[in-house]
């Protein structure tokens, strides 16, 4: 079956002219100004002809078609990608019609483009607009736009001599490592471009050593993110040899690609050679625990880099034996340590308290996604006692950046089962130590014993200013003691309780306190509780009835709310208005 590729423009549609001529000896076609199509036999064939200036063959929306009138459109290398095209697949439909139409022999159809003119014209529009943001602001966010590598040749231009922009984003736009090109030149003159990335495009590494041999000598990018660019192991070694010469590189992300131990193995020995590094960025590969290993290895010559993110790696109890083991021996200053969703149990937990109670450096440590079960969540208790660096100890979630994420904390989420024995021994940590200010334990079944252990101290212990427990199993029972904690507290201002089944009797509870002068909660979060409008009109009388309260922020979506409790929290917000001339905002 033969197939033909038929292009046009996002930017609009043309209107299409036929006019049929007689035909002798010659092939069957129809011309346009940029498009040239020839048919024989009944098949439909596009040939491009190269036209003046520049061609902007992937500033295109592509559809292949069929002479049975089907089409199928290449699968977008990421969700992002996709979704920009979604608006403009409506466009492809009366090519295929056309494309689809079987001419007779002997006929030459000349097909007369009347916009395509101004498609061309709108197509450089916009790539003027584009390079006009790059002359203008000092940060440009061009994700999924849809311009290609002929475009980014385009807009590279722009690039090289400019004093204006210090960050560009320029993900998923389709850009292949044909399109990398664009920036020979381009990286060498500019002096001012700080951060580039290219996440989300289909670079592989071919593109990544192209880019790597333009950066060697690079000095003015200090972050670089090529995070889901189907980079593997040859790419990785591109990146550690340009490491190994490349002095300006502070952060380095290399998110969710195909890197394995042997590209471990290589950034592992760039580590050795480099000191300028601060950030590098390894969540969501391969690496195992010989990749743990490998860095390892590298880590303990490395007196430069401060965050290490190795989320998802499956690197498992030895991995991490390995890799405290060198992070032991290394004379540089970690802060930031990130081995969530590593497939952790109590036993690796070990060799991470034995780290937190040596370390003199990190202030936030995430084990999000394991499985240390309450006598992981021990030996950590343990380790806080004797720590007071670490201010987020996170258990539930990845942070893009350490000081982006300062909130300070400890946290215990995440699929690490643990229960109220484990969160009973966090809790007394927690007398010992007030440089902990957020303590999130979402996801672990605590139930009201967790709740209660943790009530009894926070009443008059510690500095938690963020307490976080989404999800915890701790029922009315939980709420009732969480409740009486807001009675004394003087310090949480965030508290999130979603998916507790805390239904009405919890939420009158709360309610209770709320009416009890609090200066510190700003923030309550009720979502997912199964909360019925008894409950919405005690916490609405609450909301009225306490002119001090502190409360700016209050979440009670995902509920049965009828129209009437909706109503009472609306009057509630805005009688404090009215009276304090203080903002609250409700969601329900």
């Amino acid at each position: 079956m033969s197939s033909s590729t038929s292009t046009i423009s996002f930017c609009s549609h043309p209107k299409i002219f036929l006019r049929l001529h007689s035909l002798g000896p010659r092939g069957v076609g129809f011309r346009g100004s940029s498009l040239d199509y020839r048919a024989n036999d009944g098949a439909v064939v596009p040939v491009t002809h190269r036209r003046g200036g520049f061609r902007l063959r992937n500033f295109v929306l592509k559809a292949t078609l069929r002479s049975d009138g089907s089409s199928r459109r290449p699968a977008a290398s990421r969700r992002v990608y996709r979704e920009s095209q979604i608006e403009s697949s409506s466009l492809v439909a009366p090519v295929k019609q056309l494309a689809s139409t079987v001419l007779p022999a002997g006929v030459f159809v000349v097909v007369t483009f009347d916009l395509t003119a101004k498609i061309d014209r709108e197509a450089k529009l916009k790539l003027n607009d584009f390079a006009k943001e790059l002359r203008t602001f000092r940060s440009v966010d061009m994700t999924a736009r849809n311009f290609g590598d002929e475009g980014l040749f385009f807009l590279a231009e722009s690039l090289g001599y400019n004093q204006t922009v210090e960050e560009v984003n320029f993900s998923a736009n389709g850009i292949t490592a044909e399109g990398i090109k664009a920036f020979d030149g381009v990286l060498q003159s500019n002096i001012v471009l700080k951060t580039l990335d290219l996440s989300g495009n289909p670079i592989g590494d071919d593109g990544v050593k192209t880019l790597c041999d333009l950066l060697v000598n690079n000095s003015s990018i200090q972050t670089l993110r090529l995070n889901s660019t189907d980079l593997g192991d040859e790419g990785a070694k591109a990146v550690a040899e340009m490491l190994k010469k490349n002095s300006s590189l502070r952060v380095l992300e290399l998110n969710n690609n195909m890197i394995d131990y042997s590209g471990f193995t290589s950034l592992g020995g760039a580590l050795l050679e480099n000191n300028t590094i601060r950030n590098i960025h390894l969540i969501g590969n391969y690496g195992g625990a010989l990749g743990a290993n490998a860095l390892a290895k590298g880590l303990e010559g490395n007196k430069s880099l401060r965050e290490l993110h190795l989320n998802g790696n499956s690197i498992g109890d030895e991995g991490v034996r390995a890799l405290i083991s060198g992070l032991s021996s290394r004379k540089g200053k970690l802060a930031l340590l990130d081995i969530g969703n590593n497939s952790i149990t109590a036993k690796g937990a070990f060799h991470v308290a034995e780290f937190i109670k040596r370390t003199k450096s990190l202030v936030l440590l995430n084990l999000y996604m394991n499985d240390i079960g309450d006598e992981g969540a021990e030996k950590i208790a343990d380790a806080l006692k004797q720590n007071r660096t670490i201010k987020t100890l996170d258990l539930v979630r990845s942070h893009g950046s350490l000081w982006t994420a300062l909130f300070c904390g400890v946290y215990l989420q995440g699929g690490n089962n643990i229960h109220g024995e484990g969160i009973s021994k966090v809790a007394q940590a927690l007398k010992d130590n007030d440089a902990i200010t957020t303590l999130e334990i979402s996801y672990n079944p605590i139930g009201p014993e967790g709740a209660e252990a943790l009530s009894e101290v926070l009443k008059f212990h510690g500095n938690v200013t963020n307490l976080k427990l989404g999800w915890c199993k701790i029922g009315p029972k939980g709420a009732e003691l969480i409740a009486e904690t807001l009675k004394y507290n003087t310090t949480i201002s965030v508290l999130d309780l979603r998916g507790n089944g805390l239904r009405d009797e919890g939420a009158t509870c709360l309610a209770r306190s709320l009416k009890v002068v609090n200066e510190a909660l700003t923030s309550l979060d009720l979502g997912f509780n199964e909360i019925r409008d008894p409950g919405a009109f005690a916490i609405a009388q609450a909301l009225k009835a306490n002119e001090d309260i502190a409360v700016t922020s209050l979440n009670l979506s995902n509920n049965f709310l009828t129209k009437f409790g909706q109503s009472a929290l609306t009057d509630a917000r805005d009688h404090v208005h009215e009276m304090c001339e203080k903002e609250v905002s409700i969601s329900y």
